[in-house]
């Protein structure tokens, strides 16, 4: 039998339903839970190459947060916060980071998230960056 997650996700009543835009309002941490701080993940490969297209380097930093959650033992299933920080933000963007936010996550609950439009990130050409939150037991 699956343990339960170290943490529960909820969208109260009286506020709107935010899963069209691929977040949850509040997410719950069960006391002892083991915390992950991942730092900013932008959409460069492991050669450091960045694709011009947004929907790409989303599904890129969805891809490397992967794998420095991995590198402790854990998945994106057990991301509860993400900061994402995009590049002259528009709806187009929005719709595309959705898109692959509801790719990674597939029927699960979407982490809560703040969404910063930013002028730029630490890269030429990055177009977005995610940094996460993960409990674990």
């Amino acid at each position: 039998m699956p343990r339960p997650a170290p943490f529960q996700l909820s969208n109260p009543a009286g506020l709107y339903d935010p899963s069209g835009n691929g977040y949850s309002h509040v997410a719950e941490v069960r006391a002892g839970s083991r915390l992950l701080y991942i730092a900013g993940q932008g959409g460069e490969d492991a050669d450091g190459h960045l694709s011009p297209v947004f929907a790409e380097q989303a599904r890129q930093a969805l891809a490397n947060l992967d794998t420095a959650l991995a590198s402790k033992g854990a998945s994106l299933a057990q991301v509860f916060k993400l900061t994402l920080l995009i590049v002259d933000h528009s709806e187009t963007r929005l719709h595309q980071w959705v898109s692959e936010a509801n790719q990674a996550w597939a029927d699960r609950p979407k982490p809560t998230c703040t969404l910063i439009p930013v002028p730029r990130l630490a890269l030429d050409g990055m177009l977005m960056e995610i940094e996460a939150v993960a409990a674990t037991d």
